[in-house]
């Protein structure tokens, strides 16, 4: 009796096996959706402004910066490395001279010449600088003069003056607007 129950199950098992070999029992579909829940959805939020603030950022022109080397090969000068604040008064004179708003008088004192100034104007500050160069220039003829008294006694002031307007012209800036003995002007050329 045994031997006829091993039979009918094993039988059992044999057929067992060759029905899920037919195709009768499959394992079901997994479908994968590539597309988030509502809810994850809400939660991400939506970017379409930042989007398309980004999209016109990027189509618009905006300058290229150069070196100062590519500016002076283009003809521009770069901006000073030091601030102009800071200049020597004879640097401000040599400045007011080549803009033509002063000008070496023939009587060797600065004379305002703002009429003809080419760029900018004379401001409070350049007018007593010119009045504090003027006067240096007396107190150094006075000076000079009692110096040359000393030991060629009657030398004229005029005749200082004209020395000292000599060698003076030398070092003038080139450019600079000159008045010439008939009181005419013009430019100093180097």
């Amino acid at each position: 009796m045994m031997h006829a129950m091993k039979i009918p199950t094993v039988t059992l098992m044999v057929c067992a096996v060759a029905w899920t070999l037919t195709g009768c029992i499959s394992a079901p579909e997994v479908v994968l959706v590539d597309r988030a829940t509502a809810l994850e959805e809400q939660a991400a939020g939506s970017f379409d402004d930042l989007e398309q603030r980004l999209a016109r950022a990027g189509m618009n022109p905006t300058p290229i910066p150069f070196t100062p080397n590519q500016l002076e090969d283009l003809g521009m000068q770069p901006s000073p490395l030091v601030d102009p604040l800071n200049k020597t008064p004879a640097e401000r004179v040599d400045e007011l001279l080549l803009r033509h708003c002063i000008g070496e008088g023939n009587e060797g004192l600065l004379v305002d010449t703002r009429r003809h100034c080419k760029a900018g104007r004379m401001t409070a500050e350049d007018t007593a600088l010119v009045q504090r160069v003027n006067r240096a220039r007396q107190q150094l003829w006075a000076w000079m003069r009692a110096q040359k008294s000393r030991t060629t006694p009657g030398v004229s002031e005029d005749d200082l003056r004209g020395r000292w307007q000599r060698v003076h012209a030398e070092g003038l800036v080139c450019g600079a607007r000159v008045q010439a003995v008939d009181g005419s002007w013009g430019e100093k050329t180097c």
